[in-house]
């Protein structure tokens, strides 16, 4: 019984595992901290059928069958105008550089049409880069706008059948008209790959050093902090530039996805996030001490940012505090400025918002990795 099974030996073993456990913090805390952060996004941040989404009026004579219709969007829950009274041209610049998700027009001469029992026609524009964000609200408008009419005709029976019967709802999805999924997915997915596989790359730089044992002698060279961090990273900017290559490619060829904006403010944005993503995994791998936890705290990293950054789930459909979080991440950014360049022709103006939060992250993450790099392998 001694021989092929032992009790005491069980227990020394099982008491040298937690022992060791306990000292991989890193390893504890991620089996702790991903099925938390698991519940918390899925149960609270995670939202299919967004709501609230931001919106613009155009419309030059504001009467009471405008304003009816209006407030009849806002109690559907859809629909929440930020930008009220605005000009057609506007709205269009609104709408190119993401900040609504809906134009809504009525034309001069809504009301007389209307009063006439002519056929009044409203226009909804709705940026369909990402076509589940647009259709529910889309799908309520109909019915809603000819409530309105009849609501607010009143007791003008015959004229508010007549007016609701002939309303005409001109539904425009901008950008992508017949609402393919692959249009907003697959310019997503260069932003998705190059994540997983550069911070990842980079994050087991200098770990595989220190397994190696060969971190003492990187240490005793002459260099600066500076140039060993771009010494380890530059290389990989090599390797990103075929993935995005490739997927590029797939996207034109294989996808057929348009690309209508520039390809230079394109490949500028990519470079910007690749610098992003190589100071991340140069970060974590000053923080890892081995490769398995380098690799822990990249997916660490990775599964939020894949949740909450809208390649998974329309942005505007979560919560406020998660839409703060998402801003953290830089997929979130390059997603935003991917879609507009291919998808909307947008120009350096709409996506200047986007550039701008990948420099900064590049500069913090920099600047971060260079002050937590040590000198010494104590």
């Amino acid at each position: 019984m001694t021989r092929w099974f032992s009790l005491t030996r069980l227990l020394t073993l099982l008491r040298k595992e937690m022992i060791q456990m306990r000292r991989d913090r890193i390893t504890f805390a991620m089996m702790l901290g991903v099925p938390l952060m698991q519940l918390m996004l899925f149960g609270f941040a995670i939202n299919t059928d967004p709501k609230g989404l931001p919106s613009a009026l155009v419309a030059p004579t504001q009467d009471r069958f405008s304003r009816a219709i209006v407030s009849a969007l806002e109690l559907t829950g859809y629909y929440r105008f930020t930008s009220a009274g605005v000009s057609a041209a506007e709205a269009e610049a609104l709408l190119a550089r993401g900040d609504v998700s809906f134009v809504v027009t009525v034309p001069s001469d809504f009301g007389r049409r209307v009063l006439r029992g002519d056929a009044p026609t409203l226009l909804i524009e709705a940026d369909a880069t990402d076509p589940s964000v647009a259709s529910g609200a889309i799908s309520t408008l109909s019915t809603v706008a000819a409530q309105a009419l009849q609501r607010e005709l009143g007791t003008q029976a015959e004229a508010a059948a007549q007016a609701a019967q002939s309303l005409q709802v001109v539904v425009h999805r901008r950008y992508n008209p017949e609402g393919i999924t692959q249009y907003n997915i697959v310019p997503g997915l260069l932003g998705v790959i190059l994540q997983l596989t550069m911070v990842m790359m980079t994050a087991m730089a200098l770990t595989r050093e220190i397994e190696r044992g060969t971190m003492e002698n990187l240490l005793s060279m002459p260099a600066t902090p500076l140039e060993i961090m771009l010494g380890k990273l530059l290389p990989y900017v090599a390797v990103s530039a075929v993935q995005v290559l490739v997927v590029l490619g797939a996207a034109q060829v294989v996808f057929g996805v348009p690309f209508v904006g520039s390809l230079h403010l394109l490949l500028g944005g990519i470079l910007l996030f690749v610098l992003a993503l190589l100071v991340l995994g140069y970060l974590i791998s000053t923080v890892a001490r081995t490769q398995m936890q380098a690799m822990q705290l990249t997916f660490f990293f990775f599964l939020p940012s894949l949740l909450i950054s809208g390649f998974m789930f329309p942005y505007r459909g979560m919560p406020g505090w998660a839409q703060i979080l998402g801003e953290v991440f830089p997929l979130t950014h390059f997603l935003r400025f991917i879609r507009a360049v291919m998808l909307k022709g947008a120009g350096i103006e709409a996506v200047s918002g986007s550039l701008l939060a990948l420099v900064l992250t590049v500069l913090v993450l920099s600047l971060i990795a260079l002050l937590r790099f040590r000198r010494t392998l104590d």
